[in-house]
């Protein structure tokens, strides 16, 4: 797809990634979270305050690592972080599942393949800051493995968060891959904005 078309595409879905929910909306100030997060299976602490300092930042919250559309999201990312940092953009996903999970699920070459971090929210204290529904955990509900999901699960929703702080893009209400590609088209704006003269 050429630039025109794409900056074309980008403002004609602009205004279905403005929110049709409660989350944080765009124009206002992003919840500066930290969090431990997972990095190819190493744990570290995350900061959104300091990613940001190096560009945008895709921060996408997603339901539970090892369910179906969750998969197909942390790939489909994983697929296209060179395009994502090729137009100044980090990745971070963001759910309810705990730190030892996240490990195995931010290295699994399936999903996030190590090409971007994972953060613990077990709680769901980051999500409720951005607005987003949080839901407590269904008995009996298994993952892709056969596993129990213990935790809860927050909503599937994707902001861009830029580096003065603010929410550039709220993006929900599509499927996993959908999710990601208009992600990738608003970041791709906002790199070429910044080369423009």
């Amino acid at each position: 797809m050429n630039t025109k078309l794409l900056r074309l595409v980008v403002c004609l879905l602009m205004p279905t990634t403005m929110p049709v929910f409660a989350a944080q909306p765009a124009g206002t100030v992003a919840p500066a979270f930290e969090a431990t997060a997972a990095l190819n299976g190493k744990v570290f602490k995350y900061s959104l305050r300091d990613a940001i300092k190096r560009g945008p930042v895709v921060v996408y919250f997603y339901p539970s690592a090892y369910t179906g559309g969750c998969n197909l999201q942390a790939h489909t990312f994983a697929e296209r972080s060179a395009d994502f940092a090729a137009a100044g953009a980090s990745i971070i996903g963001v759910s309810m599942d705990g730190i030892d999970r996240l490990q195995r699920f931010s290295a699994d070459p399936e999903f996030c393949a190590g090409k971007f971090p994972t953060a613990s929210d077990a709680d769901g204290s980051i999500a409720k800051s951005f607005g987003i529904e949080v839901r407590a955990a269904e008995p009996g509900k298994k993952d892709t493995r056969g596993d129990e999901i213990t935790h809860g699960r927050a909503e599937r929703t994707t902001f861009v968060i830029t580096p003065d702080g603010k929410v550039n893009a709220v993006i929900g209400g599509l499927r996993p891959a959908e999710n990601v590609a208009q992600a990738l088209a608003v970041v791709t704006h906002l790199s070429d904005r910044g080369r423009a003269p």
